[in-house]
């Protein structure tokens, strides 16, 4: 996308002298008590700030979250009233909460996490203190629903047996239970447990039927199931040092696929329930699959259709199975140079994925989401042909999500970024649109980043928008056309703009091709002073599957606080991230080194140009996961630049760390580019100071790779720093497991090998 960047946004003359030396004094023990402080002060003097909307199902009502002082407040509003009222009693729901998880919660701080409204308002569902919990409203009575899991499994054990409290899958016409019994299809009339039929025999332990994917037809004359032969199981095993319920230490093992590993291979069957005939599905169209997504039937019972995402994500179709002959047809196939992000595409403002499908008056029509021009767009194909009828949504800006699709009326409701005439090509809007292209509407005309919440009904959206220098705003309004019903709620930040507080500057500079604008946020420290200069630090994350520069308000920002010690700090979406054009996303295909990085390096460097007293002679980054390996990358491939570096919790090296994030970017089969990106191969490089935080039971990432960079670095002869939290999962470090003590050495680490302060002693 060609774009004229204004010169208030830009500053490309690099003709200017960069002041250079560190700031006056700071790092001292004042600064880390303003920076700790600044969360709780900030927070507090915001009032009125809207969260996103969600609406009740089976009611007119919708129920969101707004700052108040002290905390927040729930609160629901009537769409056929407009009346607004609080959700439910605050202080009684604190109440039994609290006696529930035996934790101490207030009317103002109640648990937001996975909050549902639940029987049309009558009960709250919400996550405390690692479980579900379902409070009833009427005697405010909380039980639990279930603990949430820890750590990150994928179909750990394909082929176990089936258990005791499995239940049947119930025939639509309620005479037939389909279950999996000794690893095969049984079949037994309704009811009659004692009189169950075998449809198969060849079924074992190697080769099981997926209980979980059986799948009767409409008409229930048929069963679709798959066949799984598993792959290997590879286990990492953990040493919790340090528990709090015994002495010793404890092992524990998780499944934890890598790339490389030999995946189930899975096989469609479809069995005739009066014939007791069983059909085996040709793979011809679906040879090498990573995954197959399950199993749907067409409303006729002629066909099942399943979606096949090809090991090494280059090829994806969507295949129809006739139910008579099992023939296979791919009714879509997406067949990339590079990768196709199949993760399902929802809107989010981080971005998931580029795959959405819905099939029109049973496939006859199936609507499809793509990057086949170059940028990601919709298209309608005719589903028994497969070819293109037309391509709905086109030119150089990119569709995020859809939110409805009217079968009736031949119209869609996404949401899309890069359309609207602004600088920042991040910001969500939302649209309407026809089926043929025609009739497009912008329903969201801030210029602000959006989310909406659209009514069952689809007659209205609840549109809560911001952007990181405008307070947020919430407003009802019609989904047929985007007109304004009411103003919900608008936010009042008067209070913290007298403290102080000013947000972050949005700063856009051309990236390596010489015009693709790359967009990123500057915090200043409350003590700025234009007079004086200082070295900056980047806070790097840059995963392909989304962007992560912030584009909604926030009264503040963890950023904010590391700039309290006498930092400017950055955030910068380079090349390589998602949600803009599919060149901009390549640059990460078999090349995760890359990060971005000599966009960044531009991006910096425009800055320094533009103001005197942004210090770029010694910069320093942090990151965690992702991040935690880009931080160390940047000393390692791009050393005349980046000086010092923390990471947290790094995947080090790609064939280390969980199989679906990197064979997605860095390819199957595993190559020569798995070595190129390696910190690991790579850490002889090192010329900077680095500081690596891992949780010692990270489940996320494998904690062994930040051993292995560790060892490389040993054998190397490097220096280094390293802390190993006890007991801390994937968030160590970064205050989560490890508390303000993680976030503390940060600023430590930057204050000395930046600023050339020693920083306070601790120890007194």
């Amino acid at each position: 996308m060609k774009i004229s960047l204004p010169l208030a946004w830009l500053a490309l003359g690099f003709g200017l002298p960069l002041a250079s030396g560190p700031a006056q004094a700071q790092g001292l023990r004042a600064d880390y008590e303003r920076a700790a402080g600044l969360r709780a002060r900030y927070e507090g003097l915001s009032t009125g700030l809207p969260e996103p909307a969600t609406f009740i199902q089976g009611t007119a009502e919708f129920w969101y979250r707004r700052a108040v002082t002290g905390g927040h407040e729930f609160m629901v509003m009537d769409t056929a009233t407009l009346n607004k009222r609080p959700a439910f009693d605050h202080q009684r729901l604190a109440g039994a909460i609290s006696k529930a998880t035996g934790s101490d919660y207030s009317h103002l701080t109640l648990p937001a996490q996975g909050l549902r409204m639940a029987d049309k308002g009558a009960a709250v569902e919400l996550v405390a203190d690692g479980a579900r919990w379902r409070c009833d409203l009427a005697e405010y009575s909380c039980r639990k629903l279930a603990d949430i899991p820890v750590g990150f499994v994928r179909n750990p054990f394909s082929c176990a047996p089936s258990l005791p409290e499995e239940k049947p899958v119930l025939s639509p016409d309620g005479k037939w239970e389909a279950l999996v019994q000794n690893y095969n299809v049984g079949l037994r009339q309704a009811g009659l447990v004692a009189k169950t039929q075998m449809l198969s025999t060849d079924g074992s332990e190697g080769n099981c039927y997926q209980r979980s994917s059986l799948r009767w037809s409409p008409d229930s004359s048929k069963i679709a199931v798959y066949r799984v032969k598993p792959g290997y199981r590879r286990m990492v095993t953990y040493v919790q040092s340090s528990p709090e319920d015994q002495l010793q230490p404890k092992a524990s093992s998780r499944f934890y696929a890598k790339p490389g590993d030999v995946l189930d291979l899975e096989q469609p069957i479809i069995f005739h329930v009066a014939a007791r005939k069983e059909l085996a599905v040709d793979n011809a169209l679906f040879p090498n699959p990573y995954d197959l997504q399950p199993l749907a039937w067409r409303k006729d019972s002629s066909a099942i259709t399943f979606e096949y995402n090809q090991r090494g994500h280059q090829v994806y179709r969507v295949i129809e199975v006739d139910a008579e002959t099992a023939r296979t047809r791919a009714v879509i196939s997406e067949e990339p140079k590079t990768f196709f992000y199949y993760n399902l595409a929802d809107g989010s403002l981080t971005g998931s994925g580029k795959r959405f499908r819905f099939d029109v008056n049973d496939a006859a029509e199936v609507i499809w989401m793509s990057e086949r021009d170059g940028w990601n767009h919709l298209y309608l194909f005719d589903g028994r042909t497969g070819e293109v009828k037309n391509q709905i949504t086109k030119g150089n800006w990119v569709v995020r999500g859809v939110q409805k699709v009217d079968e009736t009326k031949r119209q869609i409701w996404f949401s899309a970024a890069g359309m609207a005439p602004r600088h920042d090509p991040y910001l969500l809007d939302y649209y309407r649109i026809n089926f043929d292209g025609s009739g497009l509407i912008r329903l969201t005309p801030a210029d602000s980043n959006h989310q909406a919440a659209f009514s069952p009904d689809m007659k209205y959206f609840v549109d809560t928008y911001s952007r990181v220098d405008q307070a947020p705003v919430s407003e009802l309004r019609r989904a047929a056309d985007g007109s304004l019903v009411t103003v919900i709620e608008r936010s009042d930040i008067s209070a913290l703009q007298n403290a102080g507080w000013k947000p972050p500057e949005v700063f856009v500079a051309a990236g390596r091709d010489g015009w693709t604008e790359i967009v990123g946020v500057i915090f200043k420290p409350t003590t700025f002073d234009p007079k004086r200069v200082y070295q900056v630090i980047e806070n790097i994350y840059a995963g392909p599957h989304g962007s992560f520069v912030p584009k909604s308000f926030s009264p503040f920002n963890p950023m904010q606080a590391q700039a309290e010690m006498g930092f400017i700090v950055v955030q910068i979406d380079g090349m390589g991230t998602s949600n803009r054009s599919k060149a901009f996303h390549d640059v990460a295909w078999k090349n995760l080194g890359d990060v971005g990085f000599p966009d960044r390096i531009l991006w910096h460097q425009a800055v320094a140009a533009k103001y005197p007293w942004y210090d770029i002679t010694r910069v320093g980054i942090f990151g965690g996961s992702a991040g935690g390996q880009s931080s160390f990358g940047a000393l390692l491939f791009h050393p005349d630049f980046y000086k010092v570096a923390v990471s947290y919790a790094g995947c080090h090296d790609n064939r280390m760390d969980k199989i679906w994030w990197n064979e997605q970017w860095m390819g199957w089969p595993i190559g020569p580019q798995y070595s190129a990106s390696s910190n690991v191969d790579n850490a002889w490089r090192l010329r900077g100071d680095v500081l690596f935080v891992v949780g010692e039971m990270d489940s996320n990432v494998d904690p062994a790779s930040t051993m292995q960079a560790v060892n490389a670095l040993i054998k190397a002869n490097k220096r280094f720093d390293l802390l190993v939290v006890p007991g801390a999962e994937h968030n160590a470090g970064r205050g989560g497991d490890s508390g303000p003590y993680g976030e503390r050495l940060r600023f430590d680490f930057f204050v000395r090998h930046l600023l050339g302060v020693s920083p306070p002693n601790w120890n007194q």
